[in-house]
């Protein structure tokens, strides 16, 4: 029965949706290059507001916790686990106070309006995943961006979205490129619980009524562990917060 009513629904979902992107896209190009960084960065935070807002035609809501324990004016990695692009749009605006910025696989990088422009544009990194010294260059250059700027990067290491909600084991390098160029940085464990459940039927109806939660941990300061202690304690945690 679910997956009847949300054909319908997520039509008009899907409709919407891409009625936000097309609109943003011409505004972050003015505000990108009339206005500046900072009118870019609000232009995208909006859009993310909107496009999360469509999503309650779904019935789907949102619950976030922890963000009091976020560092000021301090560059953070937000690593979190994958389960569906679901995850991303609450990220980018509960959490636009701390500038997130994305590792984000190429070929994101075209083709989708405002959301291929804001990675190409907006400090993010286009990694190649068939090309590990791009990648790894590519991490190198966003970890020491955020580390100048006090930004923020979010990182998923599983590398793919787990479709069952079930995490999967965590990749090591790009970890390990931003702990090493971003010093001074955070690591930010995240725990994503039941986005994928948006996808339960496939790409398409959406499903409905899903409550994505978001449990935000305790901040690690880089340079008051190894690399061996952080990776360990980051997977730990944001896997034991897991449903």
């Amino acid at each position: 029965m679910e997956k009847i009513i949300s054909y319908p629904l997520s039509i008009l979902y899907a409709i919407v949706f891409l009625f936000w992107l097309l609109i943003f896209h011409p505004i972050q190009l003015v505000c990108y290059h009339l206005l500046g960084y900072n009118a870019h960065r609000l232009s995208v935070a909006y859009l993310n507001m909107f496009l999360l807002r469509t999503s309650h035609i779904l019935g789907t809501s949102y619950k976030i916790e922890g963000r009091e324990k976020l560092p000021t004016n301090q560059p953070l990695v937000l690593v979190c686990n994958h389960q569906s692009m679901h995850d991303i749009i609450p990220i980018i605006w509960f959490l636009r106070k701390v500038h997130p910025k994305f590792i984000s696989k190429k070929e994101l990088g075209k083709g989708i309006p405002s959301v291929s422009l804001n990675l190409r544009i907006g400090g993010s990194a286009l990694i190649d995943r068939n090309d590990g010294k791009q990648a790894l260059a590519a991490i190198k250059k966003v970890g020491e961006y955020i580390n100048s700027n006090n930004f923020s990067v979010v990182i998923f290491p599983e590398g793919t979205r787990s479709k069952t909600g079930k995490p999967k084991e965590f990749a090591i390098n790009g970890l390990k490129m931003l702990y090493k160029f971003a010093p001074d940085s955070y690591f930010v464990p995240i725990s994503i619980n039941n986005s994928w459940k948006m996808n339960k039927f496939g790409s398409f109806p959406v499903g409905l009524g899903t409550q994505i939660t978001f449990q935000i941990h305790e901040p690690l300061k880089v340079s008051d562990y190894s690399f061996e202690e952080i990776f360990e304690k980051t997977e730990h945690t944001i896997k034991s917060y897991i449903k």
